[in-house]
């Protein structure tokens, strides 16, 4: 379990404020190196923390992090990419957030619009990628990308499997799919019919490179906190699927008083717990961020043991541990006590 600390000082702003020397700070979920890089210069250039999340997030959206960031990665059941994103800012509570966007690359530029344009906190589908290019962002593109048409033909060659589907019987070995039926009416009486065998578990669905998301959290020079996410989803999801990226509470919380949450793993498991907002909540009352995280983990864990899972927590102070489940996870931080980009380790 990664801690990091150091010693918080004060020096006072052009305009009278007061900021402290321990910040800025970003951290982020795995060894998205270059997205934090980008997140710091931002952030050490006096731009705000809201600022700086755009940047770093549109940085592994274009760098195509991992393949499950950014267009060109993750197709659904259709073969097409589709983009979920958030941010949210610590200090207004005010969040922007776009889910199964279709045709428009710049997920995390567009979350951005819907916080400051609209009085809305997500927008989805179609819709979501026209608001998104009426308001200027490139668009329509095909989102999909040689690799990611090549891996989805693969999976068809494989009788589309594995997948999301259970308890359903498909036409062929690709759907369309029907519910299963569970009674079976003969003459004389009826028997239970089971039509499919036992489901697939959920780990040999979910994997760092088929199932990720950036979620990164910053603190600038004013102490103020804002957090964001990024991502295409799960490889082979029913299409329409929207996982945890875009939930406020389940991939990323932020509080400016009480800290940060970043989370990342099988979303449609993470976010029913709500993780993130678990965390925060948690350092509000006073727990310190290796218990927090800890914690909160655990409480998923208990129902779902099978899982995969991570989450990171940044209390006020700078202060940032992880925990995981199921899985050996990493995660990147740049602090003023630092001369680059630092990956922490976290054990399950």
């Amino acid at each position: 379990m990664g801690i990091y600390l150091f010693m918080v000082y004060k020096v006072i702003g052009d305009d009278g404020v007061a900021i402290s020397e321990q910040y800025p700070l970003v951290v982020s979920t795995w060894p998205f190196k270059e997205a934090v890089r980008a997140a710091w210069r931002a952030v050490d250039g006096n731009h705000s923390a809201v600022d700086a999340v755009v940047e770093g997030c549109s940085a592994c959206e274009e760098l195509r992090c991992d393949g499950t960031v950014g267009p060109g990665g993750s197709p659904d059941e259709n073969g097409e990419t589709t983009i979920d994103a958030l941010i949210m800012n610590g200090v207004t509570m005010e969040v922007g957030a776009v889910a199964a966007m279709r045709f428009v690359k710049d997920g995390i530029r567009a979350a951005k619009l819907v916080m400051q344009h609209t009085k809305h906190t997500l927008l989805v589908g179609e819709k979501a990628s026209a608001f998104a290019i009426a308001m200027g962002l490139p668009g329509p593109d095909n989102l999909s990308s040689a690799d990611s048409i090549r891996k989805w033909s693969k999976w068809k060659e494989n009788h589309c499997q594995p997948n999301f589907w259970k308890d359903v019987v498909p036409l062929d070995s690709c759907g369309p799919y029907h519910a299963k039926a569970r009674i079976d009416v003969k003459e004389g009486g009826c028997s239970t019919r089971y039509l499919m065998g036992v489901a697939e578990p959920r780990s040999s669905l979910v994997g760092p490179h088929n199932h990720d998301t950036i979620s990164m959290a910053v603190i600038d020079k004013r102490g103020h906190v804002a957090v964001g996410t990024s991502t295409n989803g799960a490889t082979y999801k029913i299409p329409g699927r929207v996982g945890d990226g875009p939930i406020a509470g389940s991939s990323a919380y932020a509080v400016t008083d009480s800290g940060a949450c970043v989370a990342t793993g099988d979303g449609d498991i993470m976010m029913r717990f709500l993780p993130c907002y678990q965390v925060v909540e948690s350092m509000r009352l006073g727990m310190e961020p290796r218990l927090a995280a800890k914690d909160a983990i655990s409480r998923i864990a208990r129902k779902f043991p099978d899982f995969l899972g991570a989450v990171v927590a940044v209390n006020k102070n700078g202060v940032h541990a992880g925990a995981c489940h199921g899985w050996t996870f990493e995660y990147s931080v740049r602090s003023p006590a630092t001369d680059d980009v630092e990956v922490f380790t976290v054990l399950p």
